[in-house]
């Protein structure tokens, strides 16, 4: 295998006869587009790969639609952080795409068009972002779950604006090498998941293209990860079958165990007081057990601007939920806010520009209900490690 890096956005690979073109992009740079028309123009390559799934290539054509979307359903299948996970990966790119006049994924769109136009074949070659999202959220740790949501909320909050000469120098593999050495450090398993999962599936959809000419429009990022697994692939040292990476591994035994630890510690904290002190100090203790979950819970309800009914059930609810990992506080609030304010058909038809500010989302009901149901969650979780050192306390 032979490399040549043009430039800082072309890298020329040749494997035996055949050629890639890897093309490193900014997703929210209108130079990217530019560049991705020209040189398909010019290469007239085979194949097109594109770093797209089918589901984002749906919405970037047809637009992000949200009329089918069931939020009840989205709830009741636990399935609501990585609801406002995805949405707030959103939410940050529309940001960055609003600044430079670009919308994110434009390049991506731009270059199946151009194809399209030249007769050339295309191939989506990401993998499908919900596999991604719930496998970086289920190879998280506690801690590194907690760190993920402190950087998704910190988007929210974040009004730093990026100048195009800025977006354009990050598809430079000096300032993109340092950013990703960054995030390895604060995420390793999400760095893991979202960058070298996907340099290793986007590499075997370019191996596996049978054309003695592609082009592969990546972002930036993904390039030099893409080389090694393409060397590797090369020299028959890695398999082209990603199969292993491309579904939501089942949680090992301890994962599984982990979460019924700390209710199992509180019931111990509770047998041992009984039995030191009777019920006197048993009452106490579920006095504070009760308070610490419920008041926090019905907190982040309030924080939420939550139905005063909805802070009601929170707080009620969160010292049972906590005692049971399979629920969680978070269903049961966000479905009564969801019932409460039921979603107009405006909240469904501005959801896309809404998700754009912190604002938007707790103006729009749709996104409303998650950030009750994130609030109040996270509440509960603060009281409970909140209450154990008391409870412990209580009967030392």
């Amino acid at each position: 295998m032979t490399v040549n890096s043009e430039s800082d956005v072309i890298t020329r690979v040749t494997l035996g006869e055949r050629e890639i073109i890897l093309l490193g992009t900014a997703h929210v740079s209108s130079e990217s587009v530019k560049d991705v028309e020209r040189i398909i123009r010019e290469e007239t390559p085979g194949r097109v790969c594109v770093e797209l799934d089918e589901a984002r290539y749906k919405s970037y054509v047809e637009g992000q639609s949200w009329d089918n979307l069931n939020l009840g359903d989205v709830l009741r299948q636990g399935k609501g952080f990585l609801l406002l996970s995805n949405l707030a990966l959103s939410s940050f790119q529309k940001r960055m795409g609003a600044q430079t006049g670009s919308k994110p994924g434009e390049e991506m769109r731009h270059a199946v068009e151009v194809a399209r136009e030249n007769h050339i074949p295309f191939t989506l070659a990401d993998r499908d972002i919900t596999t991604t999202l719930r496998r970086a959220w289920s190879k998280s740790g506690f801690w590194q779950k907690m760190k993920l949501i402190a950087a998704l909320l910190s988007s929210f909050f974040s009004r730093e604006k990026l100048s195009e000469e800025e977006i354009e120098k990050l598809k430079k593999k000096s300032a993109l090498q340092d950013m990703l050495d960054e995030m390895a450090d604060y995420l390793p398993s999400v760095k893991k998941v979202l960058i070298d999962e996907r340099d290793q599936y986007l590499a075997a959809s370019l191996f596996n293209c049978g054309e003695d000419k592609i082009l592969g429009v990546i972002g930036a990022g993904h390039a030099p990860g893409i080389l090694r697994w393409l060397e590797a692939l090369e020299a028959g040292e890695a398999s082209s079958d990603v199969s292993a990476i491309n579904h939501v591994p089942p949680p090992g035994r301890f994962n599984k165990i982990l979460p019924w630890i700390i209710p199992a510690l509180v019931l111990i904290l509770f047998a041992v007081g009984f039995l030191r002190t009777g019920w006197d100090q048993s009452l106490r203790m579920l006095v504070v057990w009760i308070l610490a979950n419920g008041t926090l819970s019905a907190l982040g309800a309030l924080l939420a601007l939550a139905h005063p009914l909805t802070v009601v059930l929170s707080f009620l609810a969160a010292p049972i939920t906590s005692m049971n990992p399979t629920v969680g506080v978070g269903m049961f609030s966000g479905l009564l806010e969801y019932h409460l304010r039921k979603p107009k058909v405006k909240d469904f038809e501005s959801m896309s520009d809404d998700i754009m500010s912190l604002k938007g989302f707790y103006k729009n009901r749709l996104t409303h209900v998650l950030v009750v149901f994130f609030l109040s969650s996270l509440g509960s979780s603060i009281g409970t490690f909140v209450a154990v050192p008391y409870l412990a306390a209580i009967i030392s």
